[in-house]
């Protein structure tokens, strides 16, 4: 007797196409015949963990790793509790953000609702709620970044969620602070706000509107936050959300316990200690890739797209899958576009000079190579 899984798969779940990561670096070495590979594609940072985190690390003791994790993260709510002068109940920690973009959307979303978010920004928020059965309206980019107009005229009585990626993966752009108080007083409270900034400690100017401090006046404002970028802990998903206590006990209502490890959470707390050293780090780290990979993009007659974020993207002269696997087989990683709807663009992560000196020469040598020559 043969199953019938068009009967029992939902039509949203037929219609959905899974994500397929990419395979493990060792297979990618393999298949390319590199003999190593320099991973420009997740934003990540090589600078590691700051050094507290680092400490927690390397003395986790194996027998540990028979014990159940805090359920409720409660020593890393009460150091974030701490660090944002917030109530520890105020926070909700998952195993990485894409959790708690799921378990937002499951609070707030019923049967007939729908999502708004841009076009091209981080996918998981239409994803999560394409597959769980929630319309996801996507409004184009203005200039590169959120268009606040654009989405208020989209609401709707079922509008539950408004998304903003702010700075915007994969463009690096932002609202200032007069900009986000608009919208924000345009969505007037009718429906939950994300602001999700998972590379806000990236920005160093005083008009980015800091959702921790537009919490305290738009009691309808969540923020995301995450340990992946900055704080280098991408292996161990970190990610959390803050709130007002009645919108987070909603949302913990839907929440999976248990899903943050035994090590990622002393770790992430860790992070939070005498971080500023780390940031800044960082922050010069990111600030030498810029100003060697854009003059050079510049020189080379391609586009860019440079905002806030430790990325930059650049439209190339090939498709962006063949620029992929020409770089692949000189050992670099980049992030295709395509499926950010940005065809033909490739991302780049913003690392050491030396990694950037070397993207630049296999780069170079690909677009000399695809580029269509003056009578083509």
């Amino acid at each position: 007797m043969s199953l019938p899984l068009v009967e029992l798969v939902p039509p949203h779940i037929r219609a959905f196409e899974a994500y397929v990561p990419s395979r493990p670096d060792p297979e990618l070495c393999r298949t390319y015949h590199v003999d190593h590979l320099h991973r420009l594609n997740n934003n990540e940072n090589p600078l590691g963990p700051p050094p507290a985190a680092q400490r927690i690390l390397s003395g986790f003791e194996p027998p540990r790793a028979a014990v159940y994790p805090s359920g409720d993260s409660y020593y890393l709510r009460t150091a974030l509790g701490e660090r944002f002068g917030k109530d520890p109940e105020r926070f909700l920690v998952g195993n990485g953000s894409c959790e708690v973009i799921a378990s937002v959307i499951k609070a707030f979303c019923d049967k007939g609702d729908n999502i708004i978010t841009a076009d091209k920004t981080f996918a998981v928020y239409e994803w999560v709620a394409e597959f769980s059965g929630f319309q996801a309206r996507l409004i184009p980019l203005k200039n590169n970044g959120f268009d606040p107009e654009g989405m208020l005229a989209a609401m709707d009585g079922r509008t539950k969620i408004l998304f903003v990626c702010n700075p915007n993966n994969p463009t690096g752009t932002w609202w200032k602070r007069d900009e986000m108080e608009r919208f924000l007083r345009g969505v007037d409270g009718r429906a939950i706000v994300v602001l999700d900034e998972a590379y806000r400690e990236y920005v160093d100017d005083d008009d980015f509107p800091d959702g921790m401090e537009m919490m305290e006046r738009h009691k309808n404002v969540v923020v995301f936050r995450t340990f992946s970028k900055m704080y280098a802990l991408a292996g161990l998903r970190v990610g959390y959300v803050c709130g007002q206590k009645d919108v987070i006990d909603y949302i913990r209502r839907t929440h999976v316990v248990y899903s943050v490890n035994s090590l990622g959470q002393p770790a992430a707390a860790a992070a939070l200690e005498n971080d500023a050293e780390h940031i800044a780090a960082t922050r010069a780290m990111v600030a030498r890739a810029n100003q060697l990979l854009l003059p050079a993009f510049e020189e080379l007659g391609l586009e860019y797209v440079s905002g806030a974020g430790n990325f930059v993207m650049v439209r190339t002269p090939a498709s962006d899958s063949l620029m992929y696997r020409h770089l692949m087989r000189r050992g670099v990683m980049v992030r295709t576009m395509t499926g950010f709807r940005f065809p033909n663009w490739i991302r780049v992560t913003l690392v050491h000079e030396p990694v950037m000196r070397e993207f630049l020469a296999a780069f170079r040598e690909v677009v000399e190579l695809v580029r269509p020559g003056p009578g083509a």
